[in-house]
This record gives structure tokens, C-alpha cells and sequence, in this order.
């Protein structure tokens, strides 16, 4: 298969090049749900610089070109969940490349308590005004804010357990590869994302005052009866 063909291709090339600290594989390819489509996803860490790696994207190849320092980098929020299940297919750094790629899908205990106060504040916000839409009979303007509540659900819910949000396109495969707790399974998070977000409240708000939130949600004061009903 050409995907194949490409990866061994990528490994040799690294593997001969004293430059490459390392190489990992990420997407569709290293989670295992690869189409006739998926393009190769690799990330190719340099010690130092060169002008024989540049960065490719396209033709089958989407190709990251990084120093080790950029790949310790984790400021970029959205960009870390490409390395969740990502395959590490060489590193010279007696284990550091592999340390990192697990550092960028996960959160440390105070990137989490950040992220959650912050999303969960932001899903209320949109869950309350949805609730107000829907109360003065705007049910389209309802459903608008449901749309922007959805993002901000499901940062919150994975950070309460130190994750970063899927990607869409994976998150089935991320509840089913490392389920979460009842009630958060794929199947209910999909169905009840797509209808109305904000019916999950009820459930996030348990398990947010269970790890040490209610103050995120009690700030609301008496709005958040309007969220509940």
C-alpha cells in the first residue's frame, strides 16, 4: 500500500540523517483508522537545522518539521491532541522524544485547573443564553448559542480528567479507546452534542462540584436555575 510504502521510506530516511533527534507518527495512520485517503502524518524533531527536511503537506505526506525545543512546546492548545495515540518511530534521545509526545496529549494538574475554569465558565455562559433564547421563544437563536456551548463542553469535560479535547473527528475513537466514566460514553456525548448541549449540564455540574469546581458555577448565582430547568 502507498501509505505503507511512504512510512518505511520516511523511517529509512530518517534513520540515515544524524540530524533527526526524531520522528513520530501521528493521525489516522498511528491510531489505526487509516482510509485509502488518510494521508501520512509524521513530525520530524531536528537537533539542529536543515535544509533537507522542509516541511511538506500534501501528495500523500502532511510532514512537521520541528526543533526539539518546539516539540516541548505546548502553548499551542488545539495542536496537542495530534500527538494523542501518536507512534514514536525513532528517538535518539534515550527516551526525551517519547516524554514529550506523552507531555503534549496530556494536561499537567495545573494546565487543567486553568482550563477548566475557564471552558466550564464559557459553557455556561452559552448554555444560559440559550436557555434565555429558548425562554422568550427564539429557538433559533436557541440553537445558535447550543452550537458555541458544544466546544466549550467538551474542553471542560476532558481536562476535568487532565485531557486534551479530541479532535472531532476523533472523538468516538477517544471514548472508545480510553473510556471515561458513566455517563460519558460515545454514543451519549455524540447524540446529546448534536441535539442540545446543554442538556449535559446536569451531569458536568456533578461531576465539576466533585472535583473542586462548584465556585466556577456558584458564581453564576440564581442564572444557574434557568440552565437547570
Amino acid at each position: 500500500m502507498p501509505d505503507v510504502v511512504e512510512l518505511k521510506r520516511l523511517r529509512v530516511r530518517a534513520i540515515g540523517d544524524p540530524d533527526v533527534a526524531g520522528l513520530v507518527v501521528s493521525g489516522s495512520h498511528a491510531r489505526g483508522l487509516a482510509t485509502a485517503r488518510s494521508d501520512v502524518d509524521a513530525h520530524v524533531i531536528l537537533s539542529a537545522p536543515s535544509r533537507d527536511w522542509p516541511p511538506t503537506r500534501g501528495a500523500g505526506l502532511d510532514l512537521a518539521v520541528m526543533s526539539v525545543d518546539q516539540l516541548a512546546d505546548v502553548s499551542d492548545r488545539w495542536q496537542r491532541y495530534a500527538y494523542r495515540g501518536a507512534r514514536v518511530v525513532l528517538d535518539r534521545l534515550d527516551g526525551r522524544i517519547a516524554a514529550l509526545v506523552a507531555a503534549q496529549a496530556t494536561l499537567r494538574p495545573v494546565e487543567a485547573d486553568a482550563l477548566v475554569r475557564e471552558q466550564l465558565d464559557g459553557y455556561v455562559n452559552f448554555a444560559y443564553r440559550a436557555a434565555k433564547n429558548r425562554r422568550d421563544g427564539h429557538d433559533d437563536l436557541a440553537r445558535l448559542e447550543e452550537i458555541e456551548a458544544a466546544p466549550w463542553f467538551l474542553w471542560t469535560l476532558f481536562a476535568l480528567f487532565g485531557r486534551v479535547r479530541p479532535y472531532n473527528k476523533y472523538l468516538r475513537w477517544e471514548l472508545e479507546s480510553y473510556p471515561l466514566p458513566a455517563p460519558w460514553t460515545a454514543d451519549h456525548l455524540i447524540t446529546s452534542l448534536t441535539d442540545r448541549p446543554s442538556a449535559l449540564f446536569a451531569d458536568l455540574e456533578r461531576e465539576a462540584r466533585a472535583r473542586g469546581f462548584g465556585d466556577v458555577l456558584d458564581a453564576w448565582g440564581d442564572d444557574l436555575e434557568l440552565v437547570r430547568r
